[in-house]
């Protein structure tokens, strides 16, 4: 199993979405987990240098709880560490070795699944699927398993190994469970993940969140985590409501519990509560385990709370301005159900949105015309785009929305002057495009406008 540091570990991704995951089997039927901690370094930067070490720590610990809170046991596992050879002189003249063969466009094709995707790659993210296709020699394994997002780097690694004079390994994959918000499930979208270290009242807040329509189906992240994750565990899921609503029901059939949720059967509601409850009791031993002030420590070291700086003292001011960036508001793409005069304006409406199946009231962010007369037309997200998905702008992908906008800080307000439709009718701030993991969003025809 290979772990990048990007995110504290979530039952999506270390079971139904692990990145890269590699697992090695032999005659003992041991397997070697891989701790990708150079690896994360090369895509993008996303675990900074200094902080490796205390991940990789962090990662072992929190993945042994994991495995020990669903009965695995942990003798027959080996754990290793990237840079424990990949910087020896051997691995690193491989890579010359494959870097003369490897054509620019097999390696940007290999990582596009898996290392981010910005304007300006780096040379790093390019390198990122060779390292990956060496590792599978160097740590001597017979089979790598991972997600299908990674079949294109397992495809890469079967072509260019015999190139090396190395043999092609057997590769096997599974399904990528969708995020909570519909969409593909990302580190840097907060709420489309379950972590592992989560307390009970997050759980509850990030469910409540999810994307559950009544009836649908497809792209279903609550459904997906029962399929992918509880299903797998128990072999069994038990919906829990009241007497009133036809009282508890025991699924140990997947299938039936789908068909009862497309025809109505099963609400939403009564869904997302009794995965709360499940999943809380697969989480107890893990939070149990990290409540020691030894792990406590580590977590914190790992994942310093950028939020936590000391408080300036009292009459005196922050010598450091607020630092007010895109990432701070929490934009979602929404289908909108109607639209309503407000009863107590001229101008003004009230307009009903869906929200990740969810009726509720909201704001749209519409493209406005310069100039008289005045003409507004509503953003578009690109075509396939799930109600609920979190629109971001290009380079602040990886920052957390604040829990609340606080009116007399004006975040919305500050940003929202450098909000503009470009020539090409792309909505962007600063001349960076407003994105989601589809494309940019867009206007019909008002080049130019502003955004309110």
């Amino acid at each position: 199993l290979r772990h990048r540091h990007r995110a504290r570990g979530a039952w999506g991704e270390t079971t139904g979405r692990p990145q890269g995951a590699r697992s090695r089997s032999d005659p003992a039927g041991r397997v070697t987990i891989l701790f990708a901690d150079l690896h994360a370094y090369l895509d993008n930067m996303k675990a900074p240098w200094e902080l490796l070490e205390l991940r990789t720590r962090y990662y072992e610990n929190v993945i042994k709880a994991m495995l020990e809170s669903i009965g695995v046991p942990l003798e027959k596992l080996k754990f290793v560490r990237g840079t424990d050879y990949q910087l020896s002189k051997e691995y690193t003249l491989d890579v010359y070795r494959l870097s003369s063969v490897v054509t620019q466009h097999d390696a940007k094709k290999a990582g596009a699944e898996v290392v981010k995707q910005v304007e300006h790659p780096l040379l790093s993210g390019l390198l990122y699927p060779g390292l990956q296709a060496l590792d599978e020699e160097y740590l001597k394994v017979d089979a790598q398993f991972g997600g299908v997002d990674q079949r294109k780097i397992f495809t890469f690694a079967e072509k260019y190994l015999p190139s090396l004079g190395y043999a092609k390994r057997i590769h096997l994959m599974n399904p990528m469970v969708p995020g909570l918000t519909g969409s593909k499930m990302s580190s840097s979208e907060e709420d489309s993940k379950i972590d592992l270290l989560d307390r009970k009242e997050d759980v509850k807040k990030k469910l409540k969140k999810a994307f559950c329509e009544p009836g649908n189906v497809e792209n279903n992240g609550v459904l997906s985590f029962i399929k992918h994750v509880l299903f797998p565990l128990k072999s069994e899921f038990v919906i829990l409501r009241e007497e009133k609503w036809g009282g508890n029901k025991t699924y140990t059939d997947y299938e039936a519990l789908e068909k009862d949720f497309a025809e109505q059967v099963v609400h939403p509601g009564d869904l997302k509560n009794s995965v709360e409850v499940a999943l809380n009791k697969l989480l107890d031993p893990i939070r149990e385990k990290f409540n020691s002030p030894e792990l406590k420590k580590l977590t914190n070291a790992a994942y310093p709370n950028p939020s936590k700086a000391k408080p300036a003292e009292k009459g005196t001011k922050n010598s450091e301005p607020e630092n007010v960036v895109p990432s701070r508001l929490d934009i979602r793409v929404g289908k909108v159900i109607s639209v309503e005069k407000h009863p107590d304006a001229d101008s003004l409406y009230v307009e009903k949105i869906d929200m990740r199946g969810v009726e509720s009231q909201g704001m749209v962010l519409c493209a406005s015309s310069v100039g008289e007369p005045r003409q507004v037309e509503p953003l578009d997200p690109p075509a396939g785009c799930c109600a609920g998905e979190r629109v971001y702008v290009e380079g602040y992908e990886d920052g957390e929305p604040d829990d609340e906008l606080k009116p007399k800080k004006k975040v919305f307000e500050k940003l929202q002057a450098d909000f503009r439709i470009s020539e090409d009718c792309i909505a962007q701030w600063k001349q960076r495009d407003f994105l989601t993991k589809l494309g940019s969003v867009s206007c019909k025809s008002l080049k130019g406008g502003s955004i309110s």
